[in-house]
């Protein structure tokens, strides 16, 4: 599994995010990121790419998610990586900070939004607990903009947990306090990504079948198929913003 997570992210922690490797090289500097720096990563799970900005950019980071064992994983890789010095794990809610305000001068979350029902909650706590102009950058999917009808069930039934949003993005972080400054399109990495993956795992079904089970296999390769075929039909979109508090 860690073979084929470094063949279609260039990474290999573990993580549920579709971020390549190509991509969390760019977010120290669209962050600012550097030693001094504190930066909040939501939905940090096994510690991709909280942990990798420790490495890279020498920032300090605290690693939020709920699922305790994914931090744990999170904190042994810390270790590993030598910068569990840097690196600290909180188990909490991304719509319920446990914070004080203007905590943190960075904040990145990579896929989170999508999963999660209370958005504008999210958003909302992400601009209490940043600092007056600190930056955020996340990545998110979505349905592609102007869906309806059948069409709109469809991406929903498709994506992510919660992946439908009320209204747009830009007006979620407008309400939310946030200055739009880049919207990114990575529909296309995106749908790269899951064909490497959905090629990745046909080309090892032996032995995938052995560890996840023959049933629980067939099912993700289905679902990556159709997950494939939903952004062919110009249903799902991922993209990436970045913006200020302000």
């Amino acid at each position: 599994m860690r073979d084929l997570e470094r063949t279609v992210l260039g990474c290999d922690f573990g993580g549920t995010s579709w971020t390549t490797r190509t991509q969390a090289d760019a977010i120290p500097a669209a962050l600012g990121l550097a030693a001094g720096v504190s930066l909040l990563e939501i939905g940090a799970g096994t510690g991709w790419p909280g942990i990798y900005m420790a490495s890279q950019a020498g920032c300090d980071v605290t690693m939020l998610d709920l699922p305790v064992n994914s931090l744990k994983s999170a904190n042994r890789r810390a270790r590993d990586e030598n910068v569990e010095n840097r690196c600290r794990s909180v188990a909490a809610s991304g719509s319920a900070l446990p914070f004080a305000n203007g905590s943190f001068g960075a904040i990145g979350h990579s896929d989170v939004l999508c999963c999660l029902p209370d958005k504008l909650e999210m958003l909302e706590e992400c601009r209490r607990v940043a600092s007056d102009r600190a930056m955020m950058l996340f990545y998110v999917i979505a349905p592609t903009a102007a869906l309806s009808g059948t069409d709109l069930e469809k991406a929903c039934a498709i994506g992510p947990p919660f992946v439908g949003v009320s209204g747009d993005y830009g007006e979620l972080l407008e309400k939310s306090g946030w200055q739009l400054l880049e919207r990114t399109d990575l529909t296309i990495d995106y749908l790269r990504a899951l064909r490497r993956l959905a090629d990745g795992l046909e080309a090892e079904s032996r032995i995938l079948k052995n560890v996840l089970g023959k049933q629980a296999f067939m099912d993700q390769l289905q679902h990556r198929h159709e997950q494939i075929a939903a952004i062919e039909e110009g249903l799902l979109e991922r993209e990436v913003f970045l913006v200020q508090a302000v």
